[in-house]
């Protein structure tokens, strides 16, 4: 059963009757380009099969509740919450996401009340974007059931820094606008090459199968406990060091200009800095060789993504360490870890004929350390978000 589907039987049994409608949203892979999203930097992620779907109805009286499908199969309920009530810290837990991201629509002209019942099947915790797809299905549903047209790509950008906000100001978390970009614009069969200063996409191919490849996505299952004290001080490490230089970002830092731009800076915050300068510039060289059909020229880019998140940003972890080295070495291309750091998942370039070679590689690799074994999956680059249509009973993204 599709999430979609889920969603709609959950939806029932919650509220008794049908949903007006069904809005789902991906989670991510960000095939290169780490922690530069909230340096203005460049990015290239693309998006999961595995989405959050909402299932959602307008309510005439200003409230808004919210329910999710556990894995266990039971639903939990939140709310109602008054929408003119709603403030930052006024909810707490999962609930917070679907809340914060109806009063952040609430200033831009929605303000009707709705029940909304999520289902998804997004891993939490593995650095998939779990949180940004279901605000983004949140938001579309909620824009749905107030009368808005199906958004066009600036539109969706602009969406995307809404569910943004959402999550930086009413969770509270630090969260770049990477994660809800790719979950509102990424295409089937494309990574989204997105310039964060300027806002300007590009839809590049990324066929892995033309090319034989395909991108397995290792799942650690590992969550450190400074994982968001950890993100949290690199940002405010970037942000300083650019306030030092007098800059508004790093992005303002030219490649050729690492080096000057180091010999202004205190020894702890250079090797930050050496990251965000250098990631750049892998995304804009991988970018050319996705143009150029040369993805399976693409593997050093990744090590090297790896060794400066582990070297020079010092997100990674043990397990992270073990996944990318186990995949290498079972003949993986290139292989590195994505995401905010300190667990998470990995993921690895691996030929077609070499995927089960490459999970073993890790089963046995985890086993061996006496970690529980990792969740494996190849990511094949889908749809964005978008709204559901039920046709013959079948739930598809339209």
């Amino acid at each position: 059963m599709t999430s979609a589907a889920e969603a709609v039987e959950a939806f029932h049994a919650t509220h008794g009757r049908a949903p007006s409608g069904v809005w789902s949203a991906p989670g991510r892979v960000n095939l290169i380009g780490e922690h530069t999203d909230y340096n203005d930097g460049f990015v290239l992620p693309f998006a999961l099969p595995h989405r959050i779907a909402a299932a959602a109805s307008a309510r005439q009286d200003k409230l808004l509740t919210v329910s999710t499908l556990g894995s266990d199969g039971r639903i939990q309920q939140e709310g109602p919450f008054e929408l003119g009530e709603l403030r930052p810290g006024s909810v707490q837990g999962w609930a917070a996401y679907p809340a914060g991201v109806a009063w952040v629509l609430r200033s831009h002209g929605v303000t009707g009340g709705a029940d909304v019942v999520l289902a998804g099947d997004v891993p939490t915790g593995a650095g998939l974007s779990s949180s940004a797809a279901l605000e983004c299905a949140v938001a579309l549903a909620l824009l749905g059931l107030d009368g808005r047209a199906e958004p066009s790509l600036t539109e969706r950008a602009e969406i995307a820094t809404w569910a943004q906000r959402a999550e930086n100001e009413f969770v509270g978390a630090p969260t770049g606008v990477l994660d809800q970009t790719a979950s509102l614009c990424c295409i089937e069969g494309h990574a989204l090459f997105l310039d964060v200063r300027s806002g300007e996409v590009e839809q590049v191919p990324f066929d892995t199968a033309a090319a034989g490849l395909r991108v397995l996505v290792i799942d650690t299952r590992a969550k450190h406990a400074h994982s968001e004290s950890g993100y949290g001080d690199r940002r405010r490490g970037t942000e300083r060091a650019a306030g030092l230089l007098g800059l508004n970002s790093l992005r303002e830092i030219e490649y050729d200009g690492l080096t000057a731009a180091a010999d202004r800076l205190p020894a702890d915050l250079v090797p930050l800095v050496r990251h965000v300068v250098t990631e750049n510039r892998r995304v804009l060289d991988m970018v050319e060789l996705l143009r150029a059909n040369r993805l399976a020229e693409t593997g050093p880019l990744l090590d090297a993504s790896h060794a400066s998140l582990r070297d020079d940003y010092r997100i990674s972890c043990p397990e992270l360490d073990v996944a990318v080295d186990s995949a290498k070495d079972a003949g993986a291309l290139g292989a590195r870890m994505i995401g905010g750091g300190f667990g998470g998942s990995a993921i690895a370039l691996v030929r077609e004929s070499e995927v089960d070679t490459v999970q073993q590689a890790a089963t046995t690799a985890f086993e061996r350390s006496g970690w529980r074994a990792p969740r494996m999956f190849v990511a094949v680059p889908s749809a964005g978000a978008g709204r559901e249509h039920d046709t013959s009973g079948v739930l598809s993204p339209g």
